[in-house]
């Protein structure tokens, strides 16, 4: 039986592949997409109109138009680091 770490690393596989599809890459409007449905609350929050933009811009560190697994999960690692410093130091 896998650990809650371990599901959680599968489901964080799972997503990216669920939205980056055969192709194995991320495109603008993909990561917008992927974005509204998982961290619906994120963008809610968020004041700057082209935040997605900004964001896929921090991540395509190629700037070729495609955010792979490995930066797509230094979003979400980032995304937690700002949840839990908000929830726990607020």
């Amino acid at each position: 039986m896998p650990s809650q770490m371990e599901h959680a690393m599968e489901t964080m596989m799972f997503t990216f592949h669920k939205f980056a599809g055969d192709k194995g890459y991320l495109t603008k409007e993909d990561l917008r997409v992927l974005m509204e449905k998982e961290f619906p609350g994120f963008l809610e929050n968020q004041k700057d109109p082209l935040a997605v933009d900004k964001i896929m811009k921090d991540l395509d560190q190629c700037q070729d138009g495609k955010v792979g697994f490995q930066s797509c999960f230094s979003l979400i690692a980032r995304l937690t680091a700002h949840a839990m410093t908000t929830l726990w130091f607020t």
